[in-house]
């Protein structure tokens, strides 16, 4: 099984909407990952049915039964991230501030704080529009572990494309070089960087593929709109040659991807024949690499 995972070392250079369009082409032979979990939006583009959800619980966090409690006061003494305030009169756990380390429950006297299982998300398996199959999540507001997600996520894609026999999995991976990004990267055949012709965008490209070079995974990059600032595209152009990085297109800057994301498409569902080739062609580069 080949997993292609395409990541960004900056959002908003339109690594979504790529995925979604190398989604559309792949068709019934792939399986998508939307691990992008922060900031999930590839539904926007596939259109999946949430047919099957499931909780997703990583890490812990403190309870304090109130009527066990005797307001001695040790617990708040002893967190470092000031999780315990008075409320009320009451010692109460902040879920936000809370780390789930247990100290609190090691000191109290009667017992009355406990640990449990957080609940810091959900995880969906759907049918999309291409015939296909998409795994994506959704991390609660404010809740950690996106990177556990992340593994959750690519874990359950791989699963279903073993059991449909599929050879592919398209992995939508988070911007940045964290946590979420180094999960994605676990296990990829191959990555496809997306960038943009500007000062943060040149950036953020090297930072990334520090990353990714450190995995040993055979690299290529998309740079999206290419002509706001050739000056800087050269720049990129000859950064990918120094690295030998496949440099697989230049994509103009066109509206055409904006409009069409508000009607719920993907890029090769408009009627635009040059960019739809252009991103045909870097499909099929990249499925000449990977093979």
């Amino acid at each position: 099984m080949k997993e292609i995972v395409i990541i960004s070392g900056k959002g908003g250079t339109g690594k979504t909407s790529l995925t979604a369009a190398f989604a559309y082409l792949g068709g019934k032979d792939v399986i998508v990952a939307d691990c992008d979990v922060d900031a999930a939006d590839m539904h926007l583009l596939l259109q999946p049915d949430f047919a099957d959800s499931d909780d997703f619980y990583s890490g812990e966090m403190a309870v304090i039964d109130q009527l066990e409690c005797t307001q001695c006061g040790k617990c708040a003494d002893v967190c470092r991230f000031d999780a315990i305030p008075i409320i009320e009169g009451n010692y109460i756990v902040d879920p936000l501030n809370c780390e789930g380390c247990g100290y609190c429950a090691r000191v109290c006297p009667s017992d009355a704080i406990s640990n449990v299982d957080l609940n810091v998300g959900k995880w969906y398996v759907s049918d999309i529009k291409t015939g296909s199959i998409m795994v994506h999540a959704k991390l609660g507001i404010g809740a950690d572990n996106s990177g556990k997600l992340v593994a959750k996520v690519k874990m359950k894609a791989k699963e279903i494309a073993t059991e449909k026999h599929k050879e592919l999995v398209i992995v939508d991976g988070s911007p940045g070089i964290g946590c979420p990004v180094v999960s994605s990267l676990s296990g990829a055949s191959f990555v496809v960087l997306v960038t943009e012709p500007s000062v943060s965008g040149l950036h953020d490209l090297k930072r990334v593929y520090q990353l990714v070079n450190k995995f040993n995974i055979k690299a290529g990059c998309i740079i999206n709109k290419s002509d706001i600032n050739t000056e800087i595209s050269i720049q990129i152009e000859d950064f990918l040659q120094k690295e030998e990085i496949i440099h697989l297109t230049n994509l103009p800057y066109n509206e055409n991807f904006t409009k069409s994301m508000t009607l719920g498409q993907t890029i090769m569902e408009y009627p635009d024949h040059h960019l739809k080739d252009l991103i045909t062609k870097s499909w099929n580069t990249i499925l000449q690499h990977i093979n």
